[in-house]
């Protein structure tokens, strides 16, 4: 029966949006920013990375949930600078719009070589 390596104990999201997950010195695994790391945030900043702009309703449907949730994840990723909002009005029907920041992309180019490093890693037979 294979055994399973053991799995990274989950990081505490950090209090403050703008504080970056860091290296200990010495330390030979990757902190993955936790930021990006949530599933929905995920979500959002992956969404963003492949279309110009996407609406509050479209990134809903694409990640199945709720406004409320939707709502919070979007606002921790704009506070750090990750993804900027657009209000405007089509109409009297509100519209907001998402877009992805120069910063928001580093993040997630960050996220992607460190998820590459790990999964290179798993892959590698151990002597």
């Amino acid at each position: 029966m294979a055994r399973l390596a053991p799995q990274p104990i989950p990081q505490p999201e950090m209090k403050r949006a703008h504080r970056r997950a860091s290296r200990p010195a010495g330390a030979g695994a990757p902190l993955l920013d936790p930021l990006v790391h949530e599933r929905v945030r995920l979500g959002i900043v992956s969404a963003l990375a492949v279309n110009a702009s996407v609406t509050f309703p479209d990134l809903k449907k694409l990640l199945n949930t709720t406004d409320g949730n939707l709502s919070v994840h979007a606002r921790k990723l704009e506070e750090a600078g990750y993804i900027s909002c657009t209000k405007s009005f089509d109409g009297r029907i509100p519209k907001t719009e998402y877009r992805l920041t120069a910063t928001g992309r580093q993040a997630l180019e960050r996220y992607l070589n460190e998820m590459e490093g790990l999964i290179d890693a798993a892959r590698k037979p151990r002597a």
